[in-house]
This record gives structure tokens, sequence and C-alpha cells, in this order.
């Protein structure tokens, strides 16, 4: 009825001119060179996608690369062979029953035949991560709970990727055969695996390219690590074509990748537009025990220091000392330059005798690292980060994050120009930051008020943070083209620290712009047995020293300009 191989239902951008294609994922990877990139209609469905079907099809089909020699010969191809094509032809045909949507004995991803003790439905946009349902519904909505969603068998295969990957937590249905429910429920649902992480995902030119940026090399796959599909069989202990569910730890990336957190059915029904999908059934499918770094390739990490590693949370076991790391909401991808950086072996991963906290980045960009001298200096390599915020103990969707950074291969080196100058202009940014906020808490301070709270309220700090932002990109983006040539990389800093400063100063002047006539004789407090005076000319000239203390160039230039 709707294979998911060979019926089209994955919207590609060509490279040449011409308008956008609907394809199967067969078409998708044999052709895989020939596409820009895939479209879709939420920003999290793509990692979905790629994890659950994309790279687990190509990997399951070729295997993986040896070593970084193997992977670079196989990327600079930048098409799959004939004798490539061959293969994945033959796992296509070879197992394309496993993939047909609808079938009644061996539905894509879903459990055949499941139904709850009262033979309960529920509307399809439990599926949706963008539509409203049960207590989310908004009050003068124009679509109401009782409203028929009708997807269509390409949209419903999209969000049945998405529900395994990024599903609620909390309450899911009970439904018969799960020997764990109870009064027709589950309780303790974790969300889906991606919703622990801030998902990064490298992408090329194009897809064939992304592909395997998202490909890590080294390990062989193990015996046991299969695709889900691969492991339907009822009476496989590791089925998931089954209402029973277990918690266990992944075999390896096949298994991780393609994680069934859900059990679910999708009821289709034919109506006058075609066949779509209205109801559906989602009941508590796999859960993680764990998420290690070794298998999950597409977040970075973070590293606890050894004070936090003793703790113990609500009196349970001390949590994992390494841990996936979030995105957070409203903050720039650049932001986190400094855990994306971290190579295993740097500074930026504590050992056990320091007392702070580390990170450590993702293995996909660990193995870039490894391989980055067999790619050109100057490839226009970019990282897509992704990740939702949950809100009412994971039961709902708060906000979806969503953004992409150039990123210099050059900069995965440690010891590289580009390294160092990405770091201090990210870490200039946070500093003229704080020095505008700084600013606006002595004045506050001169008015007789405290400072703005850090999580409370909109501080002039982070007004600034949003107007460096395309600043931040464009010497990104720079970087890139310069590779390890000092001189343009000091030229494309200097030019970076001018543009900061201006744009630091005018939000500074909105700050000063706000002083009230009192502030110019301040207040005088006495702290720790010491008097302080704040006024609004140490407030300014604390700020200059602060500005002239971050951009060190602009200060110079100034001084020259000014001898």
């Amino acid at each position: 009825m709707f294979n998911v191989l060979d019926d089209p239902w994955l919207t590609v951008r060509p490279i040449a001119a011409g308008p956008l294609e609907e394809v199967g994922v067969r078409q998708l990877l044999l052709e895989a060179h020939r596409f820009q990139d895939l479209l879709v209609d939420l920003p999290t469905q793509k990692p979905a996608i790629f994890r659950q079907l994309l790279l687990p099809v190509a990997v399951d089909a070729l295997g993986r690369p040896t070593d970084a020699a193997d992977w670079a010969r196989t990327f600079a191809t930048g098409a799959f062979s004939s004798a490539d094509r061959k293969r994945l032809t033959e796992y296509c045909d070879a197992n394309r029953h496993h993939f047909d949507l609808f079938d009644p004995s061996d539905p894509f991803a879903q459990v055949p035949g499941l139904y709850t003790a009262k033979n309960e439905t529920k509307g399809s946009a439990l599926l949706v991560a963008t539509a409203a349902t049960g207590n989310n519904v908004p009050l003068f909505a124009s679509r109401t709970e009782g409203d028929p969603l009708e997807l269509t068998p390409a949209q419903a295969a999209r969000w049945l990727l998405h529900t395994h990957c990024w599903d609620t937590a909390a309450i899911k249905t009970g439904v018969v055969g799960d020997d764990k429910a109870k009064a027709g429920k589950t309780t303790g649902n974790p969300t889906g695996p991606l919703g622990q992480l801030g998902v990064v995902m490298p992408m090329g030119r194009t897809l064939y390219e992304t592909l395997f940026l998202n490909i890590p090399f080294g390990q062989a796959l193990l015996s046991d690590d299969l695709p889900q599909w691969r492991r339907r069989a009822v009476d496989h202990p590791l089925s998931s074509a089954t209402p029973t569910w277990q918690t266990r730890a992944p075999r390896g990336l096949l298994d991780i990748w393609t994680w069934q957190s859900r059990r679910i059915r999708l009821i289709p029904e034919e109506t006058p537009a075609g066949l779509r999908v209205t109801r559906v059934i989602v009941a508590a499918g796999d859960r993680l025990l764990a998420t290690p770094p070794d298998h999950e390739p597409h977040t970075a990490w973070t590293i606890d220091s050894p004070g936090t590693r003793a703790k113990k949370p609500g009196g349970k076991s001390p949590r994992s000392p390494i841990r996936p790391r979030r995105h957070q909401p409203g903050r720039a991808a650049w932001r986190g330059l400094d855990a994306l950086l971290a190579m295993n072996g740097t500074d930026n991963e504590r050992d056990a005798t320091n007392k702070s906290a580390g990170f450590r980045t993702s293995t996909l960009l660990s193995s870039l690292a490894e391989a980055r001298g067999l790619l050109p200096s100057t490839y226009p390599l970019q990282l897509e980060l992704t990740g939702i915020t949950y809100g009412n103990q994971s039961a709902v969707i708060e906000d979806v994050f969503f953004d992409e950074i150039p990123l210099p291969v050059t900069a995965l080196d440690p010891d590289s120009i580009v390294y160092d100058s990405l770091l201090e202009a990210v870490d200039q940014a946070e500093k003229l930051a704080n020095a505008v906020n700084m600013l606006s808490a002595d004045l506050r301070r001169a008015a007789g008020a405290d400072p703005i709270p850090w999580d409370k309220g909109q501080r002039p700090g982070e007004t600034l943070l949003h107007a460096l932002d395309p600043l931040v990109r464009r010497l990104l983006a720079g970087l890139r083209a310069v590779g390890e040539d000092f001189e343009q990389s000091e030229r494309g800093l200097e030019a970076w620290e001018q543009r900061a400063g201006r744009e630091a100063w005018q939000v500074a002047e909105q700050v000063l712009s706000t002083a009230a006539p009192g502030l110019f004789t301040g207040r005088t407090v006495t702290k720790d047995g010491k008097e302080l005076t704040f006024r609004l000319s140490n407030a300014e000239r604390g700020f200059r020293n602060r500005l002239d203390g971050i951009l060190t160039r602009r200060a110079a230039a100034r001084r020259a300009d000014a001898s």
C-alpha cells in the first residue's frame, strides 16, 4: 500500500537548478550525490529520518569505514560506486517487505494489531509535535481535539519516525500484551531518545557527503547490533514487533539509531481525498538504560566535576559523570563552541583531580578531527543543531531549538590558529555581554536598586549578543575561507573587534540614556567594611576599561591612531 523504500515521501532539493523532488529512501540513497538537502516539516524531523532510516540502511548494507583513510577515500568519490549501488539495491530488495507502512502483519516501525482493552484509539494529532492536543489545545484555536487531522501516508511516515525520536514523556496508553501496564496506562515513560540530547549533525554539500559526515568510522559493527527491521521476528529477544518492551542498554550504533521508544500503530482509512491516517495508538516502548558516548554519535557531552559526581539527587544512585549536553533555547549555537571543539585529550576535558566540569565533543566531530588532514581546509562544513525543550514533567513540548553554523575544518585541530581565533572571539562576545550587564548593574546600584537577576527579566547583555550574532557567523565563514593564514586571521579578528566594539557601545549608550539626574552624584554604600561609591561617571569609566581589556586589538589600534 505504501512502502517507504520506493514510494515518494521525502522532499529533496536537487543540486542543479530545478523544482523540488519527492523520492523514496532507495532513490535518495542511490542518487544522494544529486541532492543538496532534505526538506522537512519541522527541523527535528531531519535527524529522525536520518537516524531511523537513511543512515542505518546505508551502514547495514555497506558497513562502516574502517579508519580515517578509508572514510576519506569513500567521501572523496562524491557518489556511491557501481558496486555500492548494487549492494544497496540488493539490500533494499531483500528487506523491502519490512518497510510497508500499512502491512497487516509487519508494518514498518509499528506493532501489528496493537489494541487496547477497550479498543480505544486517539487522533493522529498525537504524532504531530506542532499540533494542539489534550490540555494543550488553545482556548480560541480554530481546531479542536475533536476535529480529525488527516495525515497523508507520507506525512504519517515522517511523524511516525519523529515520535520514536522525540515523543513527550509521562503517561502513555496501556495496550493488551503489555504486562507492565496498569489500569489502562503506563507511567514513568521518558522522552524519546533524541529529546534527551542536544543533537549535532554535520552537513555537507550534498546528501551523499552528509551521509558520510554522520557515519563514525573505526569500530566494527557487533554481530547483534542490528536495525529494528532485522529484529522483527516475534521470538527475537530484542523484537519491537510486540506490545512488550524492556529497559536495556543499546547493542551498538544501528540499535540506538533505530531505537523504538514507543509501540505505535497507524490506522489508515479511505477518504474522498485518498488513503489517510486519522487515528493512532501510541503506547510505551523500549527505554534506554543509559546513553553511552561510545554508541551515541550525535551529541556533545558534559563531564561533571568530581564533587558533582558524588551527589545523589533524591537519594538515588550517583548519576553518570558524563552526560549529553542539551541546547539552551534562545542561545545561539556558536555560544557552545567550547563544547563542540572539545576534542578528546584537550584541556576542555578535565581529569579527576580538577574541580571544574568539562566537555567532550561528539563522536562525529572527533572522527572529522582525525580525518581533517584528508579534507580541503576550506571545505564548507556546516553544523545543524536541533533540540526540544519539554515542560510540565516533560509531558508537553514548550519549544523547538534549531540553529546552523559554518565550522572551519581547521578548527577541529586544537593546535590550529583558527581554533584559537574562534574560541577567543566567542569568549570576547560573552565578556562584552557581561561588561554591558555590569554597566547596567552599576547604574541600578547608583539609583538605589538591585541589579537585574541573571535568570529574570531582559538584561542588556542579551541584546548585545543578539546584535553580535551575525558578526560571529561572518567571522566563522571568513576563518573557514582563510585557513591557517595567521595574518589574515589577525585581520579578521581585528575587524571583528572593531565591529563588536561599535555594537557594544550602541547597547551601552541605550543603557546610559536611561540614567536619571540623581545618578550623576550617585550613592555610597558600605560593603565588607569598605565604602563604595556608585555614580554615572564611575560606571561609564569602568565600562570603557573593561571594553579595552576585552578588545585588545581595537584598543591598540585606537592608541596608535591617537599617537
